[in-house]
């Protein structure tokens, strides 16, 4: 059932499986058009290498990277931990302001100019932020850096996997969360290992000079909208003369929401309610998560490790979700991912050793990653490609501003309370609402269709 619940694909057109066109083809880049015909694999395949490399490149601004700045900043500056947090969430509530607006365009046009775009302008941020001298000029650098991290990157990159990938979208989609939770291993431990170094100022340039080495070249030359802009079918099937039975039934199964129809589905809301509750969480815990293991006595450089460890679970959980079979319902995924959350918060709350941080750091990372891998699958599975920019777009607005909450609630709360344990405990209890909503998010039919 390509990994749809048992109520069982979309019927449209008085019964009858078929799908809507999709937008009008673009005209690719010159490179692609010369050499997609002449190699021996799928040109999807060269598309995802180019979103890897977006995706490492992307992790310049992540929490957990920026959590490795968060002490020598406070030291040398003075500044709160909710000063710090307030630019993530500044940065958040500006890529949710742009992304309804970026993701129309995408669905046009394609990820190859807005990905180049945030590269570079990214690239360019943290290697200013190595200058900073006042929280202004942090705010106005970083800000810039976390609002194209949080919109274009994550249209750019899904919405690319969507459109080249069906049958294999899990496959896909779990190498390019890898090679972003591979981005979140090194960015942090990269910052730490100049700062030791040279300082933090040298932390920014090291980051800022690898954002730009990775991201920008692969997509300028490589990136491709849709396969169908290159006479290719998507996971590489034939043209429609040469098509199995079994991927014509696939094609003719895959949804084709528009935005105004996914917004009139229970699937749609529910799926936007346990964004709402899980991100927060990622958030929240991931900027604080180095300080925090400080303060409950662990020295800097077991706290980047620990950072480190979280980031390479991640990668595991990514790894699992695209081992998933097709058939699995992927709100069961969404729910056991929330599990896990909840089990890696709560067990922060106890920790007092190194041998507890890894393990909390481990369970915590294993379902960020396979939250980070499976949302946007689910978007693309319950409501199609060829309006996922639109429809992940609107989704998208609520889930930066999730993630802007977070960090700036257990700033807030830790400012107050003088810990983290009451910030803590309240992600413990988002992590557990978020399985719920994942149970109840079943796959949804455009109104009028037959079952």
């Amino acid at each position: 059932m390509d990994g749809r619940d048992k109520e069982g694909p979309s019927r449209q057109n008085g019964g009858m499986d078929l799908p809507r066109p999709l937008p009008a083809r673009v005209v690719p880049p010159p490179l692609p058009r010369l050499i997609a015909a002449r190699l021996p694999v799928f040109y999807g395949w060269v598309v995802l290498a180019c979103l890897c490399c977006a995706g490492f490149a992307r992790q310049g601004p992540a929490v957990a990277t920026l959590s490795i700045f968060v002490e020598p900043l406070t030291r040398e500056f003075g500044w709160s931990r909710t000063a710090l947090s307030g630019a993530v969430s500044l940065g958040g509530v500006l890529a949710a302001i742009s992304a309804p607006l970026i993701g129309p365009l995408l669905d046009r046009r394609g990820s190859r100019l807005v990905l180049c775009a945030a590269v570079l302008v990214n690239g360019i941020a943290l290697l200013l932020l190595s200058a900073t001298g006042s929280l202004l000029h942090f705010y106005l650098l970083f800000c810039l850096a976390r609002m194209n991290w949080a919109g274009p990157f994550d249209l750019g990159i899904y919405g690319a996997l969507s459109n080249w990938f069906v049958r294999r979208r899990t496959f896909a989609t779990s190498i390019a969360t890898l090679a972003q939770q591979a981005g979140l291993v090194a960015m942090p431990l990269l910052a730490q290992f100049a700062i030791l170094q040279q300082g933090w100022r040298a932390g920014w340039l090291a980051i800022g000079a690898a954002t730009l080495l990775i991201g920008f070249v692969p997509a300028w030359l490589l990136l491709v909208r849709r396969p169908e802009d290159l006479g290719l079918s998507p996971d590489g099937r034939q043209e429609a003369g040469d098509r199995s039975a079994a991927d014509e039934r696939l094609l003719a199964a895959e949804p084709a929401f528009s935005r105004r129809e996914a917004l009139h589905t229970p699937a749609f809301w529910l799926v936007l309610l346990y964004t709402a509750l899980v991100f927060p969480v990622q958030a929240g815990v991931s900027l604080h998560q180095a300080p925090y293991l400080i303060e409950r006595g662990l020295s800097p450089t077991i706290a980047a490790t620990v950072v480190s460890m979280f980031s390479l679970m991640s990668a595991v959980g990514s790894i699992a979700c695209g081992m998933m079979p097709r058939r699995f319902p992927i709100r069961y995924g969404l729910a056991l991912a929330g599990a896990s959350i909840a089990l890696g918060t709560g067990a922060m709350l106890g920790i007092h050793s190194a041998v507890l941080a890894y393990l909390a750091g481990g369970l915590f990372g294993f379902g960020i990653g396979a939250v980070l891998t499976l949302v946007p699958i689910a978007w693309a599975d319950y409501f199609g490609r060829a309006h996922f920019g639109a429809i992940r777009g609107i989704a998208l607005s609520a889930q930066v501003f999730a993630q802007a909450a977070g960090p700036l609630l257990s700033g807030v709360l830790r400012d107050w309370t003088g810990s983290y344990a009451l910030s803590l405990e309240c992600f413990f209890v988002l992590a557990l609402a978020s399985i719920a909503a994942a149970l109840m998010a079943r796959q949804p039919r455009l109104a009028g269709t037959l079952a």
